[in-house]
């Protein structure tokens, strides 16, 4: 993992932020909010497999590449809530493997290795809205093993777009998989409700993150916060 210090602040306050998001989606349905609390990693919990993370503050991260892949250490991939304001597409643009130019942001859960995770993502160019697919590899655990392959695209039972992702706007992504539902909650309205496939109880790990092509200020929440650093993972 690279970390550099950077100068900059972000307020992660929706009532101090001059423009969060005044858009917002009409609920799918009512829904509680797990009890469980979430608070912020520090950058010491954020394993950092692909691409590149900056730390301006303890818990506080800059991102500015193709893509990102990184998980928590000590979590048990059950909830995640990303904070994060959009800056704008990254300085090095990376197609992902079928060639679209993606930009998008969200949250894993489950996440064993590359190859077997559930991902929730915000799409925010050339698409956009909430996407959820399950990556399931039987006996493959690095890229070069898996590729692009093993996707499943998961129909939700009940969904609403979510805002849309505009620069400089402050938003949160929250997934909370309780059994085998998935909750996804946008800017605090849930926008996305299903049952995960099978193939998404055939693994398990730590929740974490994932960006394509775009610069983002965010701050990354699991339950009780990390449990370890990945020096210790």
């Amino acid at each position: 993992m690279v970390v550099a210090l950077l100068a900059t602040t972000t307020c992660w306050s929706a009532e101090h932020h001059p423009r969060i998001s005044s858009r917002a989606p009409t609920p799918v349905a009512s829904v509680a909010r797990s009890d469980a609390p979430l608070a912020p990693i520090d950058s010491a919990s954020l394993c950092v497999s692909s691409g590149r993370v900056d730390s301006p503050g303890a818990r506080r991260f800059h991102i500015d590449a193709g893509g990102v892949r990184a998980v928590v250490a000590g979590d048990h991939g059950a909830a995640a809530e990303i904070a994060f304001i959009y800056r704008g597409p990254s300085s090095t643009p990376v197609p992902l493997a079928n060639g679209e130019l993606r930009r998008q942001i969200g949250v894993k859960l489950r996440a064993r290795d590359t190859c077997n995770v559930v991902y929730v993502m915000w799409h925010i160019a050339p698409s956009s809205g909430i996407f959820v697919s399950v990556k399931h590899n039987a006996g493959a655990s690095t890229h070069r093993e898996c590729g692009a392959s093993g996707y499943i695209n998961v129909k939700p039972e009940s969904s609403t777009p979510p805002s849309l992702i505009e620069r400089d706007d402050l938003h949160r992504l929250r997934a909370d998989l309780r059994g085998g539902v998935l909750e996804v909650m946008a800017d605090d309205v849930l926008v996305w409700r299903g049952r995960l496939p099978s193939e998404a109880f055939a693994f398990d790990g730590p929740a974490g993150l994932r960006t394509d092509n775009g610069i983002f200020d965010l701050e990354l929440r699991v339950p009780g916060g990390a449990a370890s650093s990945c020096t210790s993972r």
